[in-house]
């Protein structure tokens, strides 16, 4: 459609032609109607960004035309003319919906700027629309992706959950989806024009969360150049979601039982109470009610925060998402890369499904992406897996054998191993070292080795060397 399009109605010839011919000349497409009647003609053969409307006009007024525009095309930026204005009609135009109102005889100048600046309101208006549709689309239910009947039933929770104004606590391993979650709640509630703001607790030090979550005062700590408005503030009105709760430290933790159960707090340095309305919807990586029997999560907190559970099922428990997850991503895929793709193999689709996707639906993702990105075909096949999953190191090696020393066919079960022996003692080095059997120091090199401490983030923020 073009942007630059204008319908002039009046009933005066020489004014609506004469205005015509000045909006040509500034560069605009301009088309007339000489009444009510056959403006509603234009408006429904033609696309427009704005009309100027005449007052008094023979059938309907430029008010009536004012309101049907309004409700028919809420799109259109509208500017009333007449040659009998007063500050009650001015002051009914801007009421009922018009952008501006100006009076006759019309000065270029004048006219010049209103056309532009309500053309310039009505295109960020229209910019800002299409994001937020861009965002329901990405976000909505239609596109979480998963048949099983572990993700149907988080499905009906989403569908249950997301009208009311209750705190949401997401749980699952990291990769499930626990964002995509967040996001579907937020765009399902009547809360879904106001912001989505997201922030993970493991990502900062204490004293850098509570500041991004509070806010601060200028000088309030070393660095605090000026106010910096906080997560909470920021979400007023929307949804807060907390990632990664379980990290937070014993002191933010009390902050958080606060603000969950009053919805105030004061920002960093600051004595002034800030009140919020927010939605909270959070998430963990761990077992909180193991936490909490171990002292590191408050009870109460743990309560206020547990209000509604999604447990997120692990792709390895919703094996059978598998293929319609991969078909996705490689319709994604495709497009965002440019290449054209038809589909997997089967044994390449088998591939996929035999493996434990430890990284769950993120690294099947990632995977993907690089088969995509990597395969010259029209079809995904093995040759385009990674190694790790094209010939995972068990059984079927043996049968499947291609020229390797036997060190490096051992080499990747024995970090899967130990990379599951940290996850399983949740990275403290000397317990893991203690289950494998090693000694520390043979455990910490193998680590190095297999780059187990430099490829997981999750890892890194988690290694406990005792």
């Amino acid at each position: 459609m073009d942007n630059k399009s204008i319908l002039v109605v009046d009933d005066e010839m020489i004014i609506r032609d004469s205005l015509c011919e000045f909006l040509k000349l500034e560069g605009y497409h301009c088309n007339s109607a000489d009444s009510f009647k056959n403006a509603l003609v234009q408006l429904e053969q033609h696309p427009y960004n704005m009309v100027i409307t005449d007052v008094n006009m023979p059938e309907a007024d430029g008010f009536e035309l004012l309101r049907v525009v309004r409700k028919r095309y809420p799109d259109i930026a509208i500017v009333v003319i007449t040659g009998y204005g007063t500050i009650e009609s001015a002051i009914g135009a801007i009421k009922a919906g018009a952008f501006n109102y100006l009076t006759k005889p019309i000065v270029d100048d004048e006219i010049r700027v209103i056309v532009s600046k309500a053309l310039e309101q009505q295109a960020l208006l229209s910019e800002n629309k299409q994001l937020k549709q861009k965002l329901s689309n990405r976000y909505g239910m239609e596109n979480i992706i998963g048949t099983d009947y572990k993700m149907l039933k988080v499905f009906d929770m989403v569908e249950a959950v997301a009208q009311s104004k209750a705190t949401v606590l997401l749980s699952g391993q990291s990769g499930t989806g626990k964002s995509i979650i967040a996001r579907a709640i937020h765009q399902r509630s009547d809360r879904m024009t106001k912001p989505f703001v997201e922030l993970s607790c493991g990502s900062l030090p204490e004293t850098l969360l509570e500041s991004e979550l509070f806010g601060h005062v200028k000088g309030s700590f070393t660095g605090a150049a000026s106010d910096k408005q906080g997560k909470f503030l920021s979400a007023d009105g929307g949804t807060l979601f907390l990632d990664e709760i379980n990290s937070a430290t014993p002191g933010l933790q009390m902050k958080l039982l606060r603000v969950i159960q009053e919805r105030q707090f004061e920002p960093v340095g600051s004595n002034e109470t800030k009140t919020v309305d927010v939605r909270l919807v959070l998430a963990t990586n761990r077992d909180l009610q193991q936490q909490v029997r171990e002292g590191k999560f408050r009870e109460d907190l743990y309560y206020r925060i547990n209000v509604v559970n999604i447990d997120l099922p692990s792709l390895a428990q919703r094996i059978t998402d598998v293929p319609v997850l991969a078909e996705h991503f490689l319709q994604n895929m495709s497009l965002v890369h440019g290449r054209e793709k038809h589909g997997f193999t089967e044994k390449a689709m088998a591939k996929l499904e035999d493996y434990h996707w430890p990284g769950n639906v993120r690294e099947l993702e990632n995977v993907v992406e690089r088969a995509v990105v990597l395969s010259t075909g029209y079809y995904i096949d093995i040759i385009d897996l990674p190694p790790h999953i094209a010939q995972p190191a068990n059984g079927t090696i043996i049968n499947d054998y291609s020229a390797m020393t036997l060190k490096q066919a051992l080499e990747e079960p024995e970090k899967r191993i130990i990379e599951a022996a940290l996850k399983k003692n949740n990275f403290n080095r000397q317990a893991t070292a203690d289950t494998l059997g090693i000694n520390r120091t043979t455990l910490y090199k193998k680590m190095k080795s297999y780059q187990l401490d430099m490829d997981n983030e999750f890892a890194k923020s988690q290694i406990i060397d005792y």
